[in-house]
């Protein structure tokens, strides 16, 4: 029997009505996820939204009719203002009619199924979402990886998790559920459904920051895009975190192995249902971007790049001008971002900062400096009259500059500066950086374990070809400081604080963002080098105190020996009476100087 209880409210019996999924939903309004629904979404379209999905994604679906499936009765009240219809009770009170034109199910299926009512398992739930699929209707589905990212830099096993977000209907072994991509595309073609596209999530299926497509993440493994976003997404995703090792650094390794896709966290599939009995799916679709990702302060929206027959091509999901949401950063005193110039091509090549990390761990100090003072001159190529840096160019380290032979080009153009920068200090700022992370991440590199981060730019900078001074590094560190206090909306004691913190950076510190137990440990390491180095250098410095001291007591002993021998007498009585004659005499030539003198002034 189906109740009707508020009007959009539908409970056909199975719903569960203490539990709710809501509060373990993370934001996903402004997001990859939410852009590319409302992009696979056309507009008058029936959709149905199964799973808990945070509530922002309906504002973003407000040119379609929703409908939301739902096992918790909490979140069905939640979200009857927002949606079209709320159906509580898990899929089995769907109707087998397909009419509905999208599903989505970007939470995965295991959040669907209510303990209330009949277990269908993974397979019998994506029976029933086929089934209320229209024929050419597309699905858009999530599927965790068991063998993700996450899971491998994750410093608590996951079967330990007690959570409510981490609480499932079927077991870990359940025959039915995909344990990979191959397998779910079998499950897809097997429920009549072909899978037009698949994007990795970065860097958690829960709160995925970038989407990209799977076949190019796997063609393109030198992308420095790719490798850009991706090692953005983890060092973000992870911030507070414990981890085993650095997941930033797995994902980039992942990607130039050609396995970013295979380690990715999850799985976002779109694939469209066929048209009858042997008779492919047919339909137009809009246009799929190649990547989104989220990046940058709120209000910007999530940046996408779409391949154009010229190539790839930045696409700002919700281009904002610099008097729109971006404007509080433009007012700001270093920097700010300008979504709007995301609009031209993605320049191709190898990201400058993978060719250094590459070049310090084999030691090529030729490459190096082919490396830096290309990067050197190209700043200088852009520089104005006054030698002064503007616009994207100035705030262009090595993590947003590609490389491609001898060309040289910002990969992000939309991070400015609110003022021209001195050519030497964005030098400096940017090898600093560098420095920074090669140190503190206890990265191999040809040069004395001795150097600190600012000395170590220094000589980044005469590989570069440029006669860095600490004045120029510290006026780079400053300006570091207000780009990153601009960047994040910090106040001046904030701003201060960090210019101090960024200042007393030392090798031996461990990098910053996910508290990784491996980084944690070379740091370890490192610090005890350090000690070990400095209790040498003291036990030198004792040694070399206790021989000095020794030699002077000789040297004493040696004097009061001396002192008291009938010898010294003898040439103490004889010096005695020369010293005093030869005062005598110096006193009587002064005295016959001034008479001298006197006698002058008298006849003049």
């Amino acid at each position: 029997m189906t109740i009707e209880t508020a009007p959009p409210v539908v409970l056909p019996g199975g719903e569960m009505l203490a539990w709710s999924d809501l509060p373990a939903v993370r934001p996903a309004a402004g997001g990859p996820l939410a852009a590319l629904a409302a992009r696979v979404v056309p507009a008058g379209a029936r959709v149905l939204l199964a799973g808990p999905h945070d509530p922002a994604l309906l504002d973003r679906l407000a040119h379609a009719e929703v409908t939301c499936l739902l096992r918790g009765y909490p979140d069905g009240v939640a979200l009857a203002d927002r949606a079209a219809r709320v159906v509580v009770g898990g899929p089995a009170g769907l109707p087998d009619d397909g009419r509905y034109d999208v599903v989505v199910a970007a939470a995965g299926l295991d959040a669907v199924e209510s303990v209330e009512g009949d277990r269908l398992g993974w397979a019998g739930v994506l029976a029933r979402l086929v089934a209320a699929l229209r024929p050419g209707g597309d699905l858009l589905l999530r599927l965790d990886n068991p063998l993700g990212l996450h899971r491998l830099v994750a410093a608590a096993p996951w079967y330990a998790a007690r959570e409510d977000s981490a609480w499932t209907v079927d077991g870990v072994l359940d025959a039915a559920y995909p344990a990979n991509l191959d397998r779910l595309r079998e499950r897809l073609a097997g429920a009549g459904l072909h899978a037009d596209a698949c994007f990795a999530a970065y860097p958690r299926p829960d709160a995925a920051t970038a989407l990209v497509d799977a076949a190019a993440l796997a063609r393109r493994t030198d992308s420095g895009l790719f490798d850009a976003m991706l090692h953005g997404a983890c060092a973000g995703g992870f911030v507070g975190r414990e981890v085993l090792r650095d997941p930033a650094r797995l994902a980039v390794d992942a990607l130039h192995a050609g396995r970013a896709t295979d380690l990715a966290p999850g799985w976002l599939v779109l694939a469209r249902k066929a048209t009858g009995p042997g008779r492919p799916a047919a339909g137009d679709r809009a246009e799929l971007p190649v990547a989104l990702v989220q990046t940058g302060p709120p209000g910007v929206g999530v940046v996408e790049v779409v391949d154009a027959p010229e190539g790839w091509r930045w696409r700002a999901d919700r281009p904002t001008e610099r008097g729109g949401p971006a404007a509080p950063y433009a007012t700001r005193e270093a920097a700010y971002r300008d979504p709007a110039a995301l609009t031209g091509p993605v320049p191709d090549g190898r990201l400058l900062r993978t060719l250094l990390l590459d070049g310090c761990l084999r030691r090529d100090l030729d490459g190096l400096r082919r490396l830096l003072r290309g990067y050197a001159a190209w700043l200088a190529g852009q520089a104005g009259p006054d030698g002064r840096l503007a616009g994207a160019v100035a705030l262009a380290g090595v993590d947003n500059v590609v490389v491609a032979g001898d060309r040289y080009a910002v990969l992000d153009p939309s991070w400015r500066a609110a003022e021209p920068l001195p050519g030497p200090v964005v030098l400096a700022r940017a090898l600093w950086r560098f420095a920074a992370e090669l140190l503190t991440g206890g990265y191999a590199h040809p040069w004395t374990s001795t150097l600190d981060v600012p000395g170590l730019t220094i000589v980044l900078g005469g590989l570069a070809g440029h006669d860095l001074s600490r004045a120029t590094v510290d006026a780079a560190v400053e300006t570091e400081a207000a780009v990153t206090a601009a960047l994040h909306g910090l106040d001046t004691d904030r701003r201060v604080a960090l210019a101090g913190e960024l200042r007393a950076v030392e090798p031996t510190d461990p990098p910053p963002g996910p508290r990784s137990y491996q980084q944690l440990r070379e740091a370890w390491l490192r610090q005890r080098e350090e000690l070990t180095r400095l209790g040498a250098l003291l036990r030198w410095t004792e040694e070399l105190l206790t021989s000095r001291e020794r030699a002077l007591r000789r040297a004493d002993a040696t004097i009061q020996l001396l002192s008291g021998s009938l010898s010294y007498r003898v040439g103490r009585l004889a010096i005695t009476p020369a010293r005093l004659a030869k005062r005598g005499a110096r006193a009587a030539k002064r005295r016959a100087r001034a008479a001298l003198g006197t006698r002058r002034e008298e006849q003049q």
